[in-house]
Formats: structure tokens, sequence, C-alpha cells
């Protein structure tokens, strides 16, 4: 049975030149989570969200997320009934959401009354790479390692490539390609 590639974005809306979306259109069998945005931090509907897509996957599941996707996928591993699905999770530049983030992100205090902190610290019950940046303005380095090793992560430092996204300067993402070919062997379009 082939490999399914579920796409979990983080706390934006959709993003026409976001690596997700330009990855989701080169494999072959893909779904995703709709972005939710941040107008509505309710972290209790996206794990919800995230439970809803892999129960509509049949056979197994490599999860691709970004940002505070990562954080989502971190709470859902907790609770869900699908874990034994999950082949591989690619975890991308995780924020700190105990940290104060710049202005235009949600607040500590906000984050907390949506459900999201404490940020889970287990270890995974899946395979899982954690990939980060040198300069994220929403995770620092250390912190990022640490939660990676508190998860049971892989490691791969991408260098300074910011927070991973276009405001970073990233849409199309060929790397994104090879981390997954980590968990699954992987056909993809090449363009």
């Amino acid at each position: 049975m082939s490999v399914t590639v579920l796409i979990v974005p983080g706390l934006r809306d959709h993003a026409a030149q976001h690596w997700q979306t330009l990855l989701a259109a080169e494999l072959p069998q893909v779904k995703s989570v709709k972005p939710m945005g941040r107008d509505d931090l309710d972290c209790q509907k996206r794990i919800e969200a995230i439970e809803t897509a892999i129960s509509n996957i049949e056979g197994p599941v490599v999860i691709v997320a970004h940002s505070a996707g990562c954080i989502m996928t971190a709470h859902w591993a907790r609770t869900t009934k699908y874990v034994h699905l999950v082949q591989g999770a690619l975890l991308v530049t995780p924020p700190d959401f105990e940290t104060p983030m710049p202005k235009t992100y949600p607040t500590i205090e906000a984050l907390h009354t949506g459900g999201w902190l404490p940020t889970p610290r287990n270890i995974l019950p899946f395979t899982s790479t954690v990939a980060y940046s040198q300069d994220d303005p929403l995770g620092s380095v250390e912190t990022v390692e640490q939660l990676a090793n508190d998860w049971g992560s892989f490691k791969v430092n991408l260098g300074f490539v910011g927070h991973m996204n276009p405001a970073s300067g990233y849409g199309h993402w060929p790397e994104a390609r090879t981390l997954l070919s980590r968990f699954f062997d992987l056909e993809i379009n090449h363009q």
C-alpha cells in the first residue's frame, strides 16, 4: 500500500507560494489539513482536524508539519487512535511558544488560553525529524534542539533559512523531498 503524505500547516491561511503548498502539488499521494489562520487559536479544533484527516486515509501516513503545525502534531500524537498509521513525521521550524514572539504573532496568554501550552515534550510515538533554522525569529537553535531531543527526533540544521516560509524567501524547497525520502521511497515529479 502506498504512503500518503499529510500536510499540517501552522498558524497561516492558504499560501500558494508556501513550500508545503508547492510540495503537495509534486507528491503522488497527499492530503492536507485545512489552514485555519491565526484568528481562532483553539488548539483542540486543530487536533481534531488532524484526527479527521488521518481517519480518512487508508494505509501508512507521513506527516509534513511546519511551524505551529509541529506543535499541533505533538499534541495530536498524545491522544490519537491512529498513531499506528504514522510511518514518520517531518517537523519543520517548530516555534517556541513559551517565549514571547514578534508582535504579529499570538501572545503567550492567547496561546495558553487556546490550549497550546504547555508545549508537549514527551517522546513522539513515531519516527520524526526536526528540521530547524539558525536564525528563526520564532525559536532559538537551543530551544528547538531541546524540543527535538524531548520528542526523540532526528535533527537537521538547515542553516540560515529564517522561519522557512515565503517571508523568509522560501517557496519551492527541493530539500523537503530529500528529507521525506528518509521515511519512504519517493517518486516525485521533479519540476
